[in-house]
This record gives structure tokens, sequence and C-alpha cells, in this order.
């Protein structure tokens, strides 16, 4: 990847158009279907290359991926979103179109990471949207810098706590969503897909990610692996630092901007959302069921419900 990148075109990164193996009546059936999709990117204030990806005019909402994710998931939620917003998606560094650095890889810096975007774009002010590491990053970002900016929060099905204590009570496990006793080796079996079990790491997620039942999904999972070469050897770098926070004390005091909470029957987790919607005062819980793909990935794989719940939170506000 050749730095800067300003203003460019998806389709001229990829070189050729991208056909997607499913066409959706009224969504793009290729990457030039979605005239007016961006990448771009800036330098941190540690001399860290970050691609964002834009779209669209109005009022800005900013979308902070998961743990190996990137701007290319969202392409079916920006098509449908820049209609009404002016959308950015952050690869966050080692991820998507970003970067590969051996440092900076905690949850802290990605939050400094994101205030530097917000910087970078002039924002005074935006909806942010969080969806799994990135719903840690913007709890990290509030404990950091408070909610100044951040007009409105949504957060996608993360845990507040993804390591257990072990002199934790079941009550305060399910509250915090924890889901590993063994950080170490619940990141191997992410990173390496090395074998564990549920005592180690009680989790659909890998189960949930390879059900490519959802054309949605399955389109845009195929123009990730067009677009984007994971390095898991940079990748993996973060999730120490991820998996061993525990954003409870900030989710309990900190959050004072309306937000809004996604989740659903699928999720491993789904206990601590409703603890994180009885704690946020002016906050609104959606539980997906398993028909509308409610799992952590319900974003990508419904996106048409997805956008049209966030769009009614975004205007109510």
């Amino acid at each position: 990847m050749d730095y800067p990148l300003n203003d460019q075109t998806l389709l001229t990164l990829l070189g050729e158009d991208f056909y997607f193996p499913h066409e959706i009546i009224g969504q793009a059936c290729k990457v030039s279907d979605f005239d007016g999709l961006k990448v771009s990117s800036f330098s941190t204030s540690d001399n860290v290359n970050l691609c964002y990806w834009e779209a669209g005019a109005g009022r800005p909402l900013i979308f902070i991926p998961g743990w190996s994710a990137n701007g290319a998931m969202y392409f079916h939620l920006m098509h449908i979103l820049s209609k009404h917003y002016h959308v950015y998606v952050l690869d966050v560094r080692n991820q998507g179109l970003s970067q590969r650095v051996k440092f900076g890889n905690r949850i802290s810096r990605y939050a400094q990471d994101v205030k530097e975007l917000a910087d970078h774009l002039e924002l005074d002010e935006a909806d942010y949207c969080g969806w799994s590491m990135g719903a840690s990053v913007m709890w990290a970002f509030i404990d950091l810098f408070g909610t100044t900016g951040i007009r409105t929060l949504s957060i996608i099905d993360q845990a507040p706590s993804i390591y257990c204590h072990a002199d934790w009570t079941e009550q305060e496990r399910l509250e915090s969503g924890a889901f590993t006793t063994s950080p170490e080796r619940m990141i191997a079996s992410y990173v390496n897909m090395s074998p564990t079990n549920t005592l180690i790491s009680a989790s659909r997620v890998v189960e949930r990610a390879m059900a490519l039942d959802s054309p949605y999904f399955h389109n845009v999972i195929s123009l990730v692996q067009s677009v984007v070469e994971d390095d898991m050897a940079f990748t993996g770098l973060v999730l120490f630092d991820h998996a061993t926070n525990d954003w409870r004390d900030v989710i309990q005091s900190k959050i004072d901007v309306p937000t809004a909470i996604f989740t659903g029957d699928y999720s491993d987790w789904l206990e601590s959302q409703h603890w994180m919607n009885a704690v946020i005062n002016d906050s609104v819980l959606h539980v997906y069921s398993k028909a509308d793909q409610g799992d952590h990935f319900l974003a990508f794989k419904n996106p048409l419900k997805f956008a049209s719940d966030l769009h009614a939170f975004l205007e109510r506000t």
C-alpha cells in the first residue's frame, strides 16, 4: 500500500471492477455501482498512516470496526446510510488498508487515533458507532476525553469485559459478558486457529462468522478477501490488551449521551447488553431475533434493518 491515499476510489485500489456473488435488489451489484465511495488516509501523531472510507453528505457518522475488520465489510451499510449521512469507517492500525506497525497496539492508543481522525476531518461533533472491539475503543475514548464531540453513541455487541476474574460471582460474569479465563489461549484460537474448548473461550463468534447464509454478508466477506491482505502477526498484537480491559466503570459512570445498544439472540453476552441498557441513562436496546440474523455480525448480515433502526435512533435524538 502506497501512502498517503487521497480520495482514491475503491475501483482504483482494486485495479478492476468487483462483482458481488449475490445480486440484491436496490443494492450495488458491483463496486463501480457505488458512486462516491472514497478511501483516504491521514498520519497519526506517532506517524502511522491510517485509512478511512467515506461516502455521502450531511451529518457525520463514524464507524469503528471490530477486531480484524475493515471498511470493506461496511460496503452495503455505507451504500444505504450515505443517502442520509456523511459516513466514515476507520481502518484501525494493522487492519484493513491501514499501515502495519508493531507499536501502539493498545485500546487507549486506538482511541487516540479516533480522536485524531476527528481532528483531521475537522469535526466538532459526530455520531459514533463502535462494533465489537470498536465499542471498546469508544469506551476508551470516553474514558480519556469524555463525551465532548460525541452527539450519540451506538454499540454493537461487545462484552464490557472479555476476561473473567477468578473471584467474580456468576452474576458478575454475566453482567460483564466475560467468556475466557485464559486470554493467551483465547488469542491463540483466533490468531492461529488453535483448538480450544468452551471452558477457555465460550464464544460462538467464529461459528457465526462462518455462517454465510446472508447474501449481504457473503457479498462483503467476498469483497474483503479481494481488497484486504490480513497479517495476523500484526492484527493479533492488540488482542491481549483488548481481552484484559474491564470497561464497566466507564459504562456506568461516564456515558452521558444518547446511546443505542444492538445485540441478538445468538449473542454470547446478551445479559451484559441488558445490564448496559439498565445502567446507561437515555439508552435504547435492540435485540435481534435469530430470524433477523441476531448474532455478532447483525449489522452486516441484516444491513437494511440495522440501518433503519440506527437511522430512527439518530433522528430521534
